[in-house]
Parts: C-alpha cells; sequence; structure tokens
C-alpha cells in the first residue's frame, strides 16, 4: 500500500521519536545516525537556505533568483529526506535474521517479566523500536549489559 508522504514523514517523526538513541545501538542500526543527521538538519537547513538565498540576491543580483531559490528549496528538502527515509525504514518488516534476533530478544524479555505481546504478523522495524525502547526503559541494567 503506498502512503502518501505527509503520512511517511509523519511515520518518520514518530519512529525518531520512538527509536531509543543509545550508543550500544548505534553500531548496529544506522538509524541511530540518520536521526542524528536529521535533527541537526532541521535546525540548520531553514537558517542556510535563508542565509545562501540572501547572499547570492545581495552580491550577485536579482537575475540569480532563479538559482537561489532552487538552492534554498534543496537545503530544505535535506530534513524532508531524512524524515522520509526514516518513515519508510518504520514499515520494512524485519528480514529473517533479524527477525530471529527479535524474537529471541521478546523471549528473554518476557522470562525477565516483560509484559507485552509478540505481534503475529511479521514485526516491522516500529515493532522492533518500541521492543528496544522498553528493554533499556523498562528492564534493568543487567540484563541490558548482557544483551549489548
Amino acid at each position: 500500500m503506498q502512503k502518501s508522504v505527509i503520512s511517511q514523514v509523519q511515520t518518520g517523526r514518530e519512529y525518531a521519536k520512538k527509536w531509543p538513541m543509545r550508543q550500544e545501538l548505534a553500531t548496529l542500526f544506522v538509524e541511530f545516525r540518520v536521526i542524528k543527521a536529521t535533527e541537526l538538519a532541521i535546525t540548520v537547513m531553514p537558517i542556510l537556505a535563508i542565509l545562501t538565498l540572501f547572499m547570492q540576491i545581495n552580491y550577485l543580483g536579482s537575475s540569480y533568483l532563479p538559482q537561489a531559490i532552487t538552492i534554498a528549496l534543496f537545503f530544505l528538502s535535506l530534513p524532508l529526506q531524512g524524515l522520509l527515509w526514516l518513515g519508510k525504514r518504520a514499515q520494512t518488516k524485519l528480514d529473517p535474521a533479524m527477525l530471529n534476533w527479535y524474537k529471541e530478544l521478546h523471549a528473554k524479555m518476557k522470562a525477565h517479566g516483560y509484559q507485552s505481546q509478540l505481534s503475529n504478523e511479521k514485526p516491522r522495524y516500529l515493532e522492533l523500536a518500541q521492543l528496544l525502547k522498553d528493554m533499556f526503559e523498562k528492564m534493568d541494567k543487567a540484563f541490558t549489559k548482557e544483551h549489548f
């Protein structure tokens, strides 16, 4: 099912909020770097777009307005690209190796008192993010260190 761009961006923002930003996960998943880069782009790129637009029009003249707008729009699109990628990643089903790891981690957490059901359908990265977030928030540090 094809999602609209706006809903995919919203899913990407939710996924970025849900993903645990832990150093232990940075080496295993690319989400850590993408979320950090997207957050930086959200704060920096609008300023850079306005500055670029102002500088080009100020120094090169109004005849360069189309080029200045194009470059400003490119800078503004960078955070959007990160959120689109995160939205697509959140809806991606786990590959077989990651699915096995997800199920093993869920079983170990359940043995230690975790109170959540494993989803019946094929889990997606969004469910993995929720499981990892719950692991870091609800499980003790000894359990977390044992698995990372």
